[in-house]
């Protein structure tokens, strides 16, 4: 069993890989991906605009991102430790805040901002503005 979390997108538009990738990039996160669609990728491959599921690989394990009409769902494992918990929620946080979404918690939908604030992010994402 995977745990997951949802991202929703009001305006219907979906980010971007490349905006999500340098987002994590410029923070000092690194994210790769491994597979597109369930094809082996190259690790700077860039996916086609119409993809449908994204492997990417952290230097904490992999995440499983998946595109409905309008919302991604991020994936991980069910007995990931914390460090791959905080790999998931730099995802779902990159890709809400690249596009305007709001990440569906427990506690209710909040804004990329409001999530950055309160879940569990590897250091380099807990603050507002990337670190000189």
């Amino acid at each position: 069993m995977g745990l997951d979390q949802t991202a929703t997108f009001p305006s219907g538009a979906l980010p971007g890989w490349p905006a999500v990738r340098d987002l994590l990039s410029r923070r000092g996160f690194p994210v790769q991906v491994r597979m597109i669609d369930g094809e082996l990728a190259f690790p700077d491959e860039e996916p086609a605009a119409g993809w449908r599921e994204l492997r990417l690989g952290t230097p904490q394990g992999m995440v499983t991102v998946r595109r409905e009409a309008d919302r991604l769902v991020f994936v991980t494992w069910g007995n990931a430790d914390a460090a791959l918990r905080q790999a998931w929620n730099a995802v779902a946080w990159a890709f809400a805040e690249a596009g305007g979404g709001q990440l569906l918690t427990a506690a209710g939908a909040k804004s990329a901002a409001e999530f950055q604030r309160d879940a569990d992010l590897p250091a380099g994402l807990r603050s507002a503005s990337p670190s000189p």
